[in-house]
């Protein structure tokens, strides 16, 4: 029977089972599609990421012996749309069975679903093999719960996989997070090693797209590409964290400084995410660093990145197919601004939205506290349409794939599904930027000030923003201290809050 089998862009998965045997009766098919390109403006880092390591697999697969047939982005034969792809396939190679891994984005799954259910031909859906859960583990879980708190889930993964535990019951250190030891500012030091970077030429790659006129964001060195595009590659980069990052990970994950975009960061989230690498493999190796380093490497450290990864990752993947297709409409604050220019050039003279939106356009990369308490909150505050918000997280990261985004950018980050992710809105003042960050030090404007033109324009923005919605937060436990503070505040101060805060919304891209 001559087989057909589809493999994705995030599904670069070495050691998943269809590869253990190679038969001539089954063809492999890989695209590098429009479809793909073009359904949201990406930072060039990341198309020329995917391509990259896409054409590094398919080399991988051909050297293993493998049948595979792959379309570059310039293909005369390539549609740019996966269904005519694959149905132009079908008919080439009279193709009689189909076969698929589970796609990660539900429009995808849609849209494979609907071609099985229309072809005369057999098919057959499996799994990715990548994930410790499966789509569906996550709302059993929490099956008759009121509230979806990670921590819960997180804690039975733990006992579940035997992940740092003392045993069957008690974990590893005897506490099951240690989130608070993993606010510390970095100051300097410890010194922090260069990342493991790399130096790929990937200039006829950037030809080919440029020659498509696909349009993308952000900036590259074609000569110096400097994320893994191979298996190899993304081991080296997990070692080199588990050696000389990993002990100091923990204390310093929130941290934030102009002189440093990586610090104690793993960059591991590209190489996790188009399935290099596989979340137990990250884990056991950095657990095995760990372990063989115990008297150097605190369990704080560790447990602050397993909790990234076991936690946080496999958790946002279940919310994603618990409220999908709905939940790329939540929006229950309502809000409707634009997002200001400025995400787009990184010119601001607010220091905190300079440096990050410049980086991330220099590197297509900021770590999550950059991208939820600078750049998402100040599009929070801003009261900034979700869509518009999620159009730009998926766009400008290179890690940036549906399933892992939408729920981070939606829930975590803009609190536009009403408290299915967070408890609370991640809102804060100039303050928490100031504690975690240097960013403060050469900005403009005085994080010290309230109000007034020197002023932070978090500071007041933050009280409006409180201000306005405060009848959707009336019942909110977790952010009753706030409220009260605001309602005893001054109504003359409260009013210069708003005040400025309503020049800062109609001119956000004046500050």
């Amino acid at each position: 029977m001559k087989k057909l089998r589809l493999l994705l862009g995030d599904q670069l998965n070495y050691k998943h089972s269809w590869f253990k045997k190679t038969d001539n009766d089954t063809l492999y098919f890989m695209a590098e599609m429009r479809q793909e390109t073009d359904y949201t403006t990406h930072h060039i880092q990341k198309i020329v990421g995917f391509f990259a390591a896409m054409r590094e697999f398919y080399s991988h697969l051909k050297d293993k012996g493998h049948q595979v047939v792959y379309y570059e982005i310039d293909a005369k034969e390539n549609k740019q749309d996966l269904v005519e792809n694959i149905q132009q396939l079908i008919n080439k190679y009279e193709i009689e069975c189909f076969e698929y891994q589970l796609p990660d984005e539900y429009r995808l799954d849609q849209q494979l679903k609907n071609f099985c259910k229309q072809t005369k031909i057999k098919t057959k859906a499996v799994d990715t093999k990548h994930f410790y859960t499966s789509r569906k583990d996550l709302q059993k879980f929490y099956e008759g719960k009121k509230e979806m708190v990670m921590e819960y889930f997180y804690r039975d993964m733990r006992k579940k996989h035997g992940i740092l535990m003392q045993n069957a019951k008690n974990p590893e250190g005897g506490k099951w997070n240690f989130d608070k030891s993993n606010r510390k500012k970095w100051t300097g030091q410890p010194e922090i090693p260069h990342e493991k970077g790399f130096r790929k030429d990937v200039s006829s790659i950037l030809k080919q797209i440029e020659k498509q006129n696909i349009r993308s964001i952000g900036k590259i060195e074609a000569k110096n590409y400097n994320w893994p595009t191979t298996r190899n590659d993304a081991l080296k980069v997990l070692r080199h964290f588990c050696e000389n990052l990993l002990v100091h990970f923990g204390d310093y994950q929130d941290a934030l400084h102009t002189q440093e975009k990586y610090l104690f960061h793993s960059r591991l989230s590209f190489a996790l995410n188009t399935k290099m690498l596989s979340p137990q493999e990250v884990i056991e190796k950095a657990v095995d660093a760990y372990y063989a380093n115990a008297e150097t490497i605190d369990i704080s450290q560790i447990e602050g990145f397993v909790r990234q990864i076991l936690g946080w990752r496999e958790y946002m993947r279940g919310i994603y197919w618990k409220e999908m297709p709905g939940y790329r409409r939540c929006n229950k604050l309502d809000n409707q601004n634009k997002l200001p220019d400025f995400y787009w050039t990184g010119t601001t003279k607010m220091n905190c939205l300079h440096h990050t939106i410049s980086q991330s356009l220099e590197n297509a990369y900021a770590h999550h506290i950059q991208r939820l308490m600078i750049t998402g909150n100040f599009a929070l505050l801003n009261q900034t349409h979700p869509d518009a918000v999620e159009a730009w997280y998926l766009g400008i990261y290179i890690d940036a794939i549906e399933w892992v985004e939408m729920p981070n950018t939606r829930g975590m980050s803009q609190f536009a599904d009403g408290g299915i992710v967070a408890i609370k809105p991640y809102v804060s003042s100039g303050n928490y930027i100031n504690k975690m960050s240097n960013y403060c030090q050469d900005c403009k404007y005085d994080v010290n000030s309230k109000t007034g033109e020197n002023a932070c324009p978090f500071n007041s923005l933050y009280w409006n923003f409180l201000a306005e919605k405060q009848a959707f937060f009336k019942d909110n436990q977790r952010m009753s201290m706030m409220l009260s503070l605001l309602n005893k505040m001054q109504p003359e101060t409260l009013k210069k809050h708003q005040d400025r805060a309503q020049n800062i919304l109609k001119n956000p891209n004046n500050y």
